[in-house]
C-alpha cells in the first residue's frame, strides 16, 4: 500500500479514454441485449454490431472532446463527476441522430425503442464510469492512510466555505505532510455530515479523536481565537495536548495559496481574558499626518511599536531616538523597507546627554515627543539606584526641557503601573518623573526662562536659543502595566525555558500582573495623546489581572506539554522591589471618564514646579555621593507612599506608618487564564 501511494503509477491519457469507451460499449451493449430481451439470433440479424459501432465511434470522440480523461482519477472530485454525466448525456442525445443518418439511411436498420435503449444506457455508464474513479480513489486514500503513519493529522474548525478551502488548501501545501482528519464544530446541523470525505465532529469528540486518529492540532481561522466562543474549544484541547495553530485569511495568503509558514502557534495573548481593544484611526491619524514626531527609546518593544503604529499615518518625519545602536538599526531598515517614501532621521544618544539631545531638536523641531526611554527592570533598578534616577528622571527632565524651549505642541510619557504605591526604585524614580511632567503644565506659559535657558547654554553655548513663546507645551502621561512579549518579560523568558526543557521560574504562586499586548497598549497611548490638553495621567483599563502561574501553566500546554510532567514550575521567591499586586491607581486618586470606555483620567494632586524641581536636584547631587540609602531615603520622602518590599532599603521604612493598598474593583479580582 504504501508503495502504491509512495509511487503511484499513472496511466497514459489515451489509455483512459479507451477504458472509457470501452465501458459505455459494453453498458450499452448490456442495454441493447436487455432492450431484445437477449434474444441473441435476433441481436444479429437485427444489426446490433453497427449499432455498437457506431456508438462506440460517437462515445469516443464525445469523451475526446469533453476530455474526460484528462484529470487523474485518485484525484477526482464532484467537478469530475458532473463531467462524466454531461458526457454520457451528450452522447446519448446525440446518438439518434447518428443512427437514423447513418443506420436507417446508409444501412437500413430497421428502428428500435431508442428511448428505452438510450435511458438505460445512460444510467449504466454513468454508473460504472463513477463507480470505476471512486474505487481507485479509495484505494488511494486506503494506501493514503497506511502511507501517512507518521504524517501529521489536523482538524480543522468550522465548516464554512473559508474551512472547506483551508482544508484544500492545508492538503495543497502539506506536501504529503499533513493530513486533514476532519472538522469540528461546537454545534449545528452539520454536526456528523460529510464534507469532500471528511465528517464533521462535536467538540466533545476531540478526546477520541485524539487517542484513535492521533491528531495533532487543531487549525483555527486566525480571527476566532480571541473571542470568547472559542475559550471552550481551545482550553479542552490545550489540556488533550493538541496543539493550536492559527491561519490567516484568504486574502492574505501569498499568490492566493496558503504556505505552511503562515500556519502560527497559537500566541498566549490570543487567551487574555478580554475583548481586542479599538481605538478610533481617524482622530489618530488628523493629529500625526504631516507632523515631525520624536520617540525617544525607538529601539525598545513600546518605542519600536509607537514607530510602526505612527510610521502608518503619514507624518512628516520620524525621528528615531535610542542609545541600543543594534536594535535602532533594525527598527530603521524595517521602516525603511515598508515606508521607502517616508521620512526616517536616526539619532544615537542617551536622554542623559543634554548637549546630545539639543541637536535632534534644533535640527528638526519636532512637533510631538512619545517618551518612552527608560530603565524598567525591578532587580536590575534596585542594585542601581543611581542609574534610575540619572536616567528615569534626570533623562525624563531633559527631554521635558527641550520640548518646552523648541515649542513641542504635546510630550507624552509612558509610564507604568509600577508608580502607582511604588515598592521599588522603579516604580518611584517613575512616580518622581510623573509629578515633574505634571507640575511642568501647571505653570502659566511653561516654566519660567531662565530655569531651562541656563541649563542650554551653558551646555551647548549659543547664546542664540530662545523659549518658543507662542506654543504651551501640553504635557501628557499615560499609565499601564506589562506588556506580552517585551524585552525581559516573563513571556520571552517562559519560552526559553521551556525550549531548554525547563523548569519554568515563577517567583510566587500567587503573584499576579495586568498583561496587554504591544500593539494594544501603543493604540491607546495614540489614542490618549490626542485627547490630552496637558497634565492628565492617563490610566488604561487592562482588563483583569492574571497569575503569572497560570500564564506559565498555559504556555507549556502551548508548546504541546503536559505541566509538572514534561515541563516542571519552581517557585523561587519574590524578588527584591516585586509585590504581589500591581495598582493602577493609589487611594488618594479618583478616575474621570473619557470618550474611550478603555481610558480613564486619574485625577492625581499635582505639586508646584519650583519644589518638584528642587527634590530632582537633590537627587542628582546624592547621585554623585554614592550613598544608596541616602538616595533611596529622599527618595521615599518625596514621594512618601513609597514603602520597599523584599528590599534592603526596607529598614528605611521602620518609622512610616503602614500604608492601606486600595484595590480598585474594576481592575481587581485576579482570574486564571484560561
Amino acid at each position: 500500500m504504501k508503495i502504491f501511494y509512495n509511487r503511484p503509477f499513472i496511466v497514459p491519457r489515451w489509455i483512459i479514454l479507451i477504458i472509457d469507451t470501452a465501458i459505455v460499449t459494453a453498458s450499452f451493449a448490456l442495454s441493447y441485449f436487455i432492450l431484445m430481451e437477449f434474444r441473441f439470433p435476433v441481436l444479429v440479424r437485427g444489426h446490433f454490431f453497427i449499432h455498437a459501432g457506431l456508438f462506440s465511434l460517437l462515445a469516443l470522440s464525445v469523451f475526446y472532446l469533453m476530455r474526460i480523461h484528462t484529470g487523474l482519477i485518485r484525484y477526482s472530485n464532484t467537478k469530475d463527476m458532473f463531467r462524466i454525466f454531461s458526457a454520457v448525456l451528450a452522447v446519448s442525445l446525440l446518438y439518434p441522430f447518428l443512427a437514423e443518418l447513418i443506420g436507417s439511411r446508409v444501412f437500413k436498420i430497421p428502428a428500435i425503442d431508442m428511448p428505452t435503449l438510450l435511458v438505460l444506457n445512460f444510467f449504466i455508464s454513468s454508473s460504472l464510469l463513477i463507480m470505476l474513479r471512486t474505487s481507485i480513489k479509495e484505494v488511494y486514500i486506503l494506501a493514503k492512510g497506511y502511507a501517512m503513519s507518521d504524517v501529521k493529522r489536523v482538524l480543522i474548525y468550522g465548516s464554512d466555505k473559508q474551512a472547506i478551502l483551508l482544508k484544500q488548501a492545508i492538503e495543497a501545501a502539506g506536501n504529503g505532510k499533513v493530513m486533514v482528519s476532519g472538522f469540528v464544530q461546537s454545534g449545528g446541523k452539520k454536526i456528523n455530515s460529510t464534507i469532500e470525505q471528511k465528517r464533521v465532529f462535536h467538540f466533545r469528540e476531540i478526546a477520541d479523536l485524539h487517542k484513535k486518529l492521533k491528531i495533532d492540532k487543531l487549525i483555527l481561522p486566525a480571527e476566532k481565537p480571541g473571542k470568547s466562543e472559542f475559550r471552550d474549544v481551545i482550553d479542552f484541547c490545550l489540556n488533550l495536548g493538541i496543539k493550536i495553530q492559527t491561519v490567516p485569511p484568504s486574502e492574505q495568503w501569498i499568490s492566493g495559496k496558503l504556505a505552511l509558514g503562515q500556519m502560527q502557534d497559537l500566541k498566549i495573548e490570543d487567551l487574555l481574558p478580554r475583548k481586542p481593544i479599538q481605538i478610533n484611526n481617524q482622530l489618530v491619524s488628523q493629529e500625526i499626518f504631516g507632523k515631525r514626531v520624536l520617540i525617544t527609546g525607538a529601539a525598545g518593544s513600546i518605542g519600536s511599536e509607537i514607530v510602526r503604529q505612527v510610521m502608518s499615518y503619514n507624518p512628516e518625519m520620524v525621528i528615531l531616538c535610542d542609545q541600543a545602536e543594534s536594535p535602532l538599526h533594525e527598527i530603521q531598515l524595517e521602516m525603511e523597507e515598508k515606508y521607502p517614501s517616508g521620512k526616517i532621521k536616526v539619532f544615537i544618544a542617551s536622554i542623559r546627554n543634554l548637549r546630545r539631545m539639543l541637536i535632534p531638536f534644533k535640527e528638526h523641531r519636532p512637533h510631538i515627543v512619545f517618551h518612552a526611554a527608560a530603565y524598567k527592570h525591578v532587580p536590575m533598578m534596585e542594585k542601581h539606584p543611581e542609574e534610575a534616577i540619572l536616567t528615569n528622571v534626570m533623562g525624563t527632565r531633559n527631554m521635558a526641557d527641550l520640548s518646552v524651549c523648541f515649542g513641542v505642541e504635546k510630550f507624552v510619557m509612558i509610564s507604568t503601573d509600577k508608580a502607582v504605591n511604588p515598592t521599588n526604585i522603579m516604580g518611584a524614580s517613575k512616580r518622581i518623573a510623573e509629578t515633574y511632567v505634571q507640575s511642568l503644565n501647571h505653570v502659566s506659559n511653561n516654566p519660567p526662562a531662565s530655569d531651562f535657558l541656563s541649563r542650554l547654554i551653558q551646555d551647548d553655548d549659543d547664546e542664540s536659543l530662545t523659549i518658543s513663546a507662542n506654543i504651551k507645551t501640553k504635557f501628557i502621561t499615560t499609565r499601564f502595566g506589562n506588556v506580552l512579549g517585551s524585552n525581559g518579560s516573563v513571556i520571552p523568558r517562559f519560552r526559553q525555558q521551556i525550549q531548554q526543557g525547563g523548569p519554568i521560574t515563577v517567583t510566587h504562586p500567587e503573584i499576579t500582573r495586568y498583561f496587554m499586548t504591544i500593539p494594544e497598549a501603543v493604540q491607546l497611548v495614540l489614542e490618549a495623546a490626542i485627547m490630552g490638553n496637558g497634565g492628565e495621567i492617563y490610566v488604561f483599563d487592562m482588563g483583569e489581572p492574571v497569575k503569572i502561574a497560570d500564564l506559565a501553566v498555559n504556555m507549556i500546554k502551548l508548546a504541546g506539554l503536559v505541566p509538572d510532567k514534561d515541563i516542571n514550575v519552581v517557585y523561587t521567591g519574590l524578588r527584591p522591589g516585586e509585590k504581589l499586586y500591581e495598582e493602577l491607581l493609589n487611594e488618594k486618586e479618583k478616575t474621570l471618564p473619557t470618550h474611550h470606555e478603555k481610558i480613564k483620567i486619574a485625577k492625581v494632586v499635582s505639586r508646584a514646579y519650583k519644589e518638584v524641581l528642587n527634590d530632582i536636584e537633590n537627587l542628582t547631587d546624592l547621585c554623585k555621593q554614592g550613598d544608596h540609602f541616602k538616595l533611596v531615603g529622599k527618595m521615599k520622602a518625596i514621594v512618601p507612599e513609597f514603602i520597599s518590599n523584599n528590599s534592603e532599603f526596607a529598614k528605611l521604612d521602620e518609622a512610616k506608618p503602614k500604608k492601606k493598598v486600595l484595590f480598585v474593583p474594576a481592575f481587581s479580582d485576579s482570574i486564571k487564564l484560561s
